[in-house]
């Protein structure tokens, strides 16, 4: 069994939340009464959009294990309007504290016409014009594209995978799932 969840802003990527801070943290058990399934990779808590969950854990590493090199495309809202220099650094890698990043593919997009609302709402800044890239990575380190954009001089304001390998979000809504076809 695979599941494609939009996982929403603000929500981990597991079941149950062993936070040590004391309070009580929104997780995948909100939104998925399917039980046996397990998230197949992470998306940060303040990341957006689609999950895949299986019950299948030799799926479950294909999809998650940076050895199989399975795209993951990412639609990135970033503050200020990156140049050509900027896009080809994010293209030919990125060097950060735990090495240089992998080619990737980084352009500039229109706002996703797909999109819903985040809540809470990203911050605006009056005279700091903001933009939208669509970058395709193979690779998964901790917090990659926002290390990247940041490494290049566009802090990500706002996060949302739109597919991994052949499977994309497609119109599912933030907060709802649908078993795979």
């Amino acid at each position: 069994m695979l599941i494609l969840f939009n996982k929403p802003f603000n929500v981990l990527s597991q079941f149950t939340d062993r936070s040590l801070e004391g309070r009580e943290r929104e997780t995948l058990s909100s939104y998925i009464p399917v039980p046996n399934v397990y998230p197949a990779g992470r998306l940060d808590r303040d990341s957006e959009g689609l999950l895949l969950l299986t019950d299948d854990g030799k799926l479950q590493a294909r999809i998650a294990q940076p050895k199989h090199k399975m795209p993951k495309i990412y639609w990135v809202q970033v503050e200020g309007v990156p140049d050509e220099a900027a896009l080809k650094q994010l293209c030919q890698g990125v060097m950060l504290k735990d090495g240089r990043t992998q080619v990737a593919s980084a352009r500039l997009i229109a706002e996703p016409g797909s999109l819903w609302p985040r809540d809470p709402p990203i911050r605006i800044r009056k005279f700091v014009p903001d933009s939208w890239l669509e970058m395709i990575i193979s690779e998964g380190k901790n917090r990659q594209v926002r290390r990247m954009t940041a490494a290049v001089g566009h802090p990500t304001l706002r996060l949302i995978r739109a597919q991994i390998g052949d499977w994309s979000l497609g119109d599912l809504k933030s907060g709802s799932y649908c078993a795979a076809t």
